[in-house]
C-alpha cells in the first residue's frame, strides 16, 4: 500500500512567536492527513460522518527531531496500520526539504456513534481499512502520566474549540498546554509528546485542568465527571 503524501509550506500563521510550528499545528496536519487518506481508502464520509458516525482519536505520540519553522517546505506521509479491535492505527513520519525526519509520530483512532457517544466496533460499522508497514521506524502510543503535585483551575470550553464532532478538537489542547506551561518550557525545544483522550469535553463545559512541570516535562490533565484528557510534553533543557 503507497502511504498518502503532501507537501505543506508554514505560513506564519502556523507558528509560534519563535517561528517554529505550532503543536496544535502540527496535530492538525496529522489528523487532516489522516482523514484525506481515510477517504481515499473508502472509509469517507458517506460511510462514517453520513451515517452518524465520527472518527475521534483516542491516544497520541510524537517523536521529535526538531519542529518545522517558518517558510520552511515540508513533506508528510502517513499510512494506516493493521485493526487492532476497536483501534485504527496510523503512522505520520514529517520530513524536510533534504528527507531528513524531523518528526515521527502514531495515534489510535477509533469511531464512536455520534448519537450515543459510545465506541462502535468496526465490524459493526462495516468499515474496514487494510494495513501497511511505513518504510520508517513505527510505534504504538503510550499513555502520559498524570501530573504530579497538581495545581488547579477550572477551564469553560468556547465556541471556537469545538468542532464538528460537537466536542473541544484533540488540537485545541496544545494550545491549551501552552498557554498554561512556564514561560521557560515555550522557550525550549520540544522532544515528544503524548496524549490520552479518554471523554469529550463539551461546549460550555467546566473542566478543572491540573498541571505540573519539572525536569524538562510539562504534565496537565482535565477532568469534568470523569478524567476527560492527560497531556505530557518534554522539552531539551
Amino acid at each position: 500500500m503507497d502511504s498518502y503524501k503532501k507537501e505543506y509550506k508554514i505560513l506564519s500563521s502556523d507558528t509560534d512567536l519563535h517561528q517554529r510550528l505550532r503543536l496544535s499545528r502540527l496535530f492538525t496536519f496529522l489528523q487532516e492527513a489522516a482523514i484525506a487518506h481515510t477517504e481515499q481508502l473508502g472509509a469517507g464520509r458517506e460511510k462514517t460522518l453520513d451515517r452518524g458516525l465520527l472518527w475521534v482519536v483516542t491516544l497520541q505520540q510524537a517523536k521529535i527531531n526538531r519542529l518545522p519553522v517558518y517558510d520552511e517546505t515540508i513533506r508528510l506521509e502517513s499510512l494506516p496500520g493493521d485493526i487492532m479491535h476497536t483501534f485504527f492505527p496510523r503512522y505520520y513520519r514529517v520530513s524536510d526539504a533534504a528527507g531528513h525526519t524531523l518528526v515521527t509520530a502514531a495515534a489510535l483512532w477509533a469511531l464512536m456513534d455520534g448519537e450515543t457517544r459510545v465506541m462502535v466496533f468496526p465490524e459493526k460499522a462495516q468499515i474496514h481499512i487494510d494495513g501497511g508497514r511505513p518504510d520508517w521506524e513505527i510505534f504504538l502510543p503510550r499513555p502520559p502520566k498524570l501530573p504530579d503535585g497538581a495545581r488547579a483551575q477550572t477551564f469553560v470550553v468556547p465556541y471556537s474549540y469545538v468542532d464538528l464532532n460537537g466536542h473541544m478538537n484533540n488540537t485545541r489542547y496544545f494550545d491549551l498546554a501552552e498557554d498554561m506551561m512556564p514561560a521557560a518550557l515555550r522557550d525550549a525545544s520540544v522532544r515528544e509528546v503524548l496524549t490520552e483522550y479518554t471523554g469529550e469535553a463539551r461546549l460550555n463545559d467546566a473542566v478543572t485542568l491540573k498541571s505540573s512541570s519539572g525536569d524538562g516535562e510539562f504534565r496537565l490533565s482535565g477532568t469534568a465527571e470523569k478524567r476527560l484528557f492527560r497531556i505530557g510534553i518534554r522539552y531539551e533543557i
